[in-house]
């Protein structure tokens, strides 16, 4: 498990696009959206530089938090 900040993420269209995004990458991804945190917790065995590449695909700026 690990979080990411998201800084670019500010509303409700954000949190649709990047949950597309996270979609594409694993079927059974699990992850939580805190929109007003801005902030993504990843619940699964995922390497944290994929997860990041693509949300910055998808136009969005993550980091380890």
């Amino acid at each position: 498990m690990f979080m990411l900040k998201i800084e670019t993420m500010t509303c409700n269209h954000c949190v649709s696009l990047i949950t597309k995004a996270l979609n594409q990458l694993e079927a059974n991804l699990a992850f939580e959206i805190d929109l007003p945190a801005q902030t993504l917790q990843v619940h699964s065995e995922i390497d944290p530089a994929d997860v990041i590449a693509a949300l910055e695909e998808a136009g969005y700026q993550a980091q380890l938090n």
